[in-house]
């Protein structure tokens, strides 16, 4: 990106070829464009699971993602059932699928990756693909957490670092219970948050913020009210 000065390390351990699972923290909404610009650099295609509103709230980033072959995501909607379907052919077909397990910008008010969401384990489980964590920090410095207004000057330092695969033979042989399917996305969050330790040079919390917990809304912004649903919309 133009207003950062990108350090990369470990690219090499994303995979040359063939389907595989790469799974980011998210503390900014620029992380999508710093990770996209790392994935290429590093010669993989990334195909991106989205949230189904970019793909309607402007016409120009609607046909950048559908051109791009951008999966979107209905969140907390039964349809969303429809992008794990699509995500888990996508990896059997040999592409580069990109999760993030948070579903959203981590509300850890520290920006700790939180407690995540199922979605990249049972893609995980059901594929065998290889499942690479990735860990990112100084996006925020960039575009802070729900801003608007991005922080052009002076540019700032965006760390992007691979992890080891995620090990997870042992759950495969086991049928996709919901504590198996719970072990998976345990071992997917464990593996980020060492990648953001050791980025950040600090030990995250022992136990992972989790906003239902503290009754925070899941999606959105955080800090505006819920919008009153009309009848007739998903819930």
């Amino acid at each position: 990106m133009a207003v950062s000065s990108p350090t990369w390390i470990d690219g090499d351990r994303i995979p040359a070829e063939g389907g595989c699972i790469l799974v980011l923290n998210h503390i900014s909404h620029v992380d999508p464009l710093v990770s996209a610009d790392f994935v290429l650099a590093h010669g993989r295609l990334p195909r991106y699971l989205a949230k189904s509103g970019l793909f309607t709230s402007n016409r120009f980033v609607a046909a950048v993602l559908k051109s791009a072959s951008q999966i979107p995501v209905e969140r907390l909607t039964a349809n969303a059932i429809g992008a794990y379907d699509a995500a888990v052919a996508a990896v059997l077909e040999g592409e580069c699928v990109v999760v993030y397990p948070e579903g959203t910008l981590t509300r850890d008010p520290d920006l700790w990756p939180m407690r995540g969401k199922s979605g990249a384990a049972r893609i995980a489980l059901a594929t065998g693909a290889p499942v690479i964590p990735i860990g990112m920090w100084g996006a925020h410095h960039v575009l802070p957490p729900y801003s608007k207004r991005p922080r052009l000057f002076p540019r700032t330092e965006v760390t992007v670092k691979v992890g080891d695969q995620v090990q997870y033979q042992d759950l495969r042989v086991l049928e996709p219970t919901p504590a198996v399917v719970q072990e998976m996305t345990d071992r997917i969050m464990a593996a980020i948050v060492t990648i953001v330790e050791d980025l950040r040079g600090e030990t995250a919390p022992a136990k992972r913020f989790d906003p239902r917990r503290a009754g925070m809304k899941l999606i959105g912004n955080p800090n505006e009210p819920e919008k009153k649903r009309k009848w007739g919309k998903s819930r």
